[in-house]
């Protein structure tokens, strides 16, 4: 299963994991690093500085659990 890791860097610039979104869609034309920001927008609220937003996508092995890292590297809205 294919998710997307969203972390939040704080003023300290430290990282912090804030949620993991499973990806549900079925047409993969709809899914656009726009549209996953927008998920992140949501667990964060609407004011939130996607600035110091990040995700990484990952696999999760659904018999296992184990996570593998598809992009390892992070990048905010704003490097985008």
């Amino acid at each position: 299963m294919v998710a997307y890791e969203f972390y939040w860097r704080d003023p300290q610039q430290e990282f912090h994991l804030i949620g993991i979104l499973p990806e549900r869609r079925k047409h993969s034309e709809r899914i656009t690093e726009d549209s996953i920001m927008r998920w992140g927008r949501m667990i964060l609220g609407e004011n939130a500085d996607l600035g110091d937003l990040f995700f990484s996508q990952v696999t999760i092995n659904e018999k296992t659990g184990e996570v593998s890292y598809l992009r390892p590297s992070f990048r905010t809205k704003a490097e985008a």
